[in-house]
């Protein structure tokens, strides 16, 4: 098995676990370097006691973790699309989830500010905390200060308002019969984990999954497109992003990803036009 091989496997098992990067390397006594190396396939040969506490913090055998597929599926024979697609990354929040406006009601609502002074305080810090120079508990004590309020729990208001998308997550569990799937995101520190065990978020077998708040970068940043790709293991010609961001968009175009515009305020005219982006080509 080659390392960028082993590096899927290993993020496979550890996202199959729900735990995020950090958390798995307290549990294994790793370094974050060297996790997040080893997970792209930056290490050559990690060694093999590296690999058994994995596995061991995993609460899986060595043979486990090295043998598993990074898909759940890879021993099935995969379509393409009529484009000629194989990997599909979705992003999430504007796509597979509704949250952001019913959260800054309510977190509105709770404090008696206005909505707008919530929103605009919330997207000057997002930025920094979803790349992971911020952490959580320093971004709920900056929106405390400016919407002048003594403490806020961003992930609370996140979490209860989170409204999934279900046609598109329909789509996704469909496209994971037939194709490799991702997501590709930029969110906040163990939201995700915590989505995909509250069933907010399919819990399927996902190929990839591009957490930026683990990666320290976010959309439209060429370094989340690079290590995308790497992590799909295919060409850039054979990947597909669904995302709800223009500029998003136009920088995965630039890598040379086939790209298509997600708008949650034409529901149905989007989600059909992804379902036709997503037809399998003839056999």
């Amino acid at each position: 098995m080659d390392e960028l091989s082993l590096g899927k496997q290993l993020q496979a098992a550890r996202q199959a676990a729900s735990l995020t990067q950090q958390q798995l390397c307290h549990k294994a006594n790793l370094s974050f370097s060297t996790l997040t190396k080893i997970e792209r396939g930056a290490i050559k040969s990690p060694s093999i006691f590296t690999i058994q506490a994995i596995a061991d913090a995993l609460n899986v055998s060595l043979d486990e973790l090295i043998g598993q597929s990074v898909s759940g599926g890879s021993h099935r024979r995969l379509k393409k699309t009529k484009g000629g697609v194989s990997f599909v990354y979705f992003d999430v929040n504007g796509c597979l989830i509704y949250f952001y406006q019913r959260a800054f009601d309510k977190l509105a609502a709770d404090t008696g500010v206005n909505a707008e002074v919530v929103e605009s305080a919330f997207w000057r810090y997002n930025d920094d905390v979803c790349r992971g120079e911020m952490s959580l508990d320093d971004f709920n004590i900056k929106l405390a200060e400016h919407i002048g309020v003594q403490r806020v729990q961003w992930q609370q208001y996140y979490l209860e308002n989170v409204e999934p998308i279900v046609e598109m997550q329909k789509l996704l569990v469909w496209a994971s019969e037939r194709y490799h799937v991702g997501l590709l995101t930029n969110i906040m520190p163990g939201f995700l984990q915590t989505m995909r065990r509250n069933q907010q978020l399919p819990n399927i077998n996902y190929s990839a999954i591009i957490d930026s708040s683990e990666i320290d970068t976010i959309k439209p940043e060429a370094k989340m497109y690079e290590i995308a790709g790497e992590k799909a293991g295919c060409p850039p010609e054979e990947i597909l992003l669904i995302d709800d961001s223009r500029a998003n968009l136009a920088a995965a175009n630039r890598v040379g990803w086939h790209v298509l515009w997600f708008d949650d305020s034409r529901l149905e005219e989007s989600v059909n036009r992804a379902s036709l982006a997503l037809e399998p080509a003839e056999d």
